[in-house]
């Protein structure tokens, strides 16, 4: 919705209340003009109904509205003596409407003196639930959120299983941009698994003022710019979402507005510079692993390395021995030999598990491993006797990868080698041409709503004929720390402001095995209660928390106990 028709909306929106309300305006002592009076109409129904005037402020914060609307709308009729459960239920299910029954078929009286308190332990539960959701959803909305982290693309600065607190106060909150939606879920109702929302209407794109800018190295929280999925993991066709409405991505920005990024050879390159990484970054890539005596699953562990394959061989392999090992095999072969190759991670086949299918396996200890590694993985791994070399596993330039943005021919570019790209900024200008358009076009036509027509050579932009392009707002460069085994910005291109969610600050709990089940969760001691930012090695303060948690109960116990002497 443009702006005109967020204005013809809200002068209907007040004219339905001002039909509605004027006469119990009226029995209330006030005028009725006053029931048609955009905000100040708002401020007198306050008044009526008793409830303090900053109420006002949280009729106009999108989502909190959904949530407070039913409760003027019940507050309301209950101060013209409508108090059963009944007419509550009505005032509710009719969206507010069954106050025009009060307005214009009751002869009802203003109850000036009425309580507020709840009349049943009842009605004083649901109104503490109520306000407890109005609290949290503002929270959650405009100042900090959870998030955990699902996938490996950051490995390991951020680790799968790694419980975060993302502060949308830093850049600035983005309000709400979806008006109609569930509030504490994001696009889909659990258990129904249906969508949380209405995709009309739709609020203008508004950031609230941040303290500071998106910088290189920042770790960032957005929107993910491609998501077209109802459900991940699910294959079916597409969904468009609003944009506050696609599924949450968090990786590392290393390029901002003004920027010309280079990928070589894996590594970053910014303005023609490598890129220094912060001291917490712990960037990995793919490595090949080389031993004449072969590569010991036994010493990867050793050296902190749960990345790669093992493979074992079995003479047999009936279907209740399979069916036993599901969830612990990622893949099978049959070699030239006859045997069957069982593919498993890092964490391998539990003992039990193979005693209970009586199975006998055989791992294969490879002369040559691949692994994701570390630098401190890598030189650890050099040093070590065992090992002959490890080598980096690169695509080479001029090697066009898979699904590589821009996704055009003229560009062959690898998840290794890319670029320059130049990252637009709001305001700045690019020549424009068919060379160039490949870069810009996802931008231009899906980021900034412009229709493109190509006639031969010539670019038109909604119908006029286009040589340069300015863009309309800030965009970014975002990547993964696990290298090889991130979907960033180098599969779907740049991240435009409006997509920003937030800062991730704080690890509040953190978990081994989190994609294994509840089961499976083993906590992460050294990584609870620390700081995503900062220098040097993480430092936890969980037992700094449990101390301040147990002197506040020693408190408290002796605090009442000390009143109650008193009495």
């Amino acid at each position: 919705m443009d702006s005109t028709q967020w204005i013809i909306f809200i002068l209907v929106v007040q004219l339905i209340h001002f039909l509605g309300t004027w006469k119990l305006y009226l029995k209330a002592g006030r005028k009725p003009w006053e029931a048609a009076i955009p905000v100040y109409n708002a401020i007198v129904l306050m008044q009526i109904i008793r409830r303090p005037k900053w109420w006002v402020i949280l009729l106009f914060i999108p989502i909190i509205n959904l949530l407070m609307f039913p409760v003027i709308w019940v507050e309301t009729i209950r101060s013209f003596g409508r108090n059963s459960l009944a007419e509550t239920w009505l005032v509710i299910l009719t969206l507010g409407f069954y106050i025009y029954y009060v307005n214009y078929a009751l002869d009802v009286k203003y109850i000036e003196d009425r309580s507020l308190h709840p009349r049943s332990g009842l009605g004083e539960w649901v109104s503490s639930i109520v306000f407890a959701i109005v609290a949290a959803t503002l929270v959650h909305t405009y100042f900090m959120q959870p998030y955990v982290i699902p996938t490996g693309s950051l490995e390991r600065t951020l680790r799968i299983g790694d419980l975060l607190f993302v502060s949308k106060f830093h850049y600035g909150a983005r309000t709400p941009m979806t008006t109609v939606a569930a509030p504490m879920v994001h696009d889909t109702l659990p258990l129904l698994g249906i969508r949380s929302y209405l995709k009309k209407p739709q609020l203008p794109y508004f950031r609230l003022p941040g303290f500071e800018q998106i910088e290189k190295n920042d770790i960032v929280v957005f929107s993910w710019p491609a998501d077209t999925v109802r459900v991940f993991f699910k294959k079916e066709k597409g969904v468009k979402k609003p944009i506050d409405k696609k599924s949450n991505y968090v990786k590392r920005c290393v390029g901002v507005p003004g920027d010309s990024v280079e990928v070589r050879d894996g590594y970053v390159f910014v303005n023609g510079e490598r890129l220094v990484l912060s001291d917490r970054a712990k960037v990995q890539y793919d490595y090949n692993i080389y031993a004449q005596k072969g590569v010991s699953s036994r010493l990867l562990a050793s050296l902190g390395i749960d990345e790669f394959i093992r493979k074992y061989i079995a003479t047999t392999l009936n279907q209740a021995q399979a069916d036993a090992l599901t969830g612990y095999a990622q893949g099978y072969n049959r070699n030239s030999k006859g045997e069957i190759e069982i593919y498993t991670k890092s964490s391998g086949i539990p003992i039990n598990v193979l005693r209970q299918a009586r199975l006998s396996l055989t791992e294969e200890k490879s002369r040559q491993r691949e692994a994701t590694l570390t630098d401190e993985m890598v030189q650890k791994l050099r040093n070590h006797s065992d090992i002959d070399s490890v080598v980096k596993i690169i695509e080479p330039r001029g090697q066009r990868g898979y699904n590589i943005f821009p996704q055009d021919s003229r560009y062959s570019w690898n998840n290794d080698n890319m670029g320059p790209i130049y990252i637009p900024g709001e305001g700045d200008q690019v020549p424009l041409n068919l060379e160039t358009l490949p870069l810009y076009k996802k931008i231009i036509k899906d980021y900034e709503g412009k229709k493109i027509s190509i006639s031969g050579n010539q670019i038109r932009i909604d119908g006029q004929l286009a040589k340069t392009y300015t863009f309309e707002q800030d965009y970014f460069w975002m990547m993964g720390d696990n290298r090889d085994h991130s979907e960033d910005s180098r599969t779907w291109g740049y991240v435009p402001a409006n997509h920003i969610v937030g800062k991730p600050v704080f690890i509040w709990m953190s978990f081994d095995n989190f994609n294994d089940g509840l089961a499976n969760w083993r906590p992460r001691w050294d990584r609870i209660f620390t700081t995503v930012g900062g220098d040097g090695e993480p430092r936890s303060y969980f037992k700094h928390f449990l101390i301040l948690l147990a002197a506040y109960f020693v408190f408290d116990f002796f605090w009442k106990r000390r009143k109650k002497a008193k009495k």
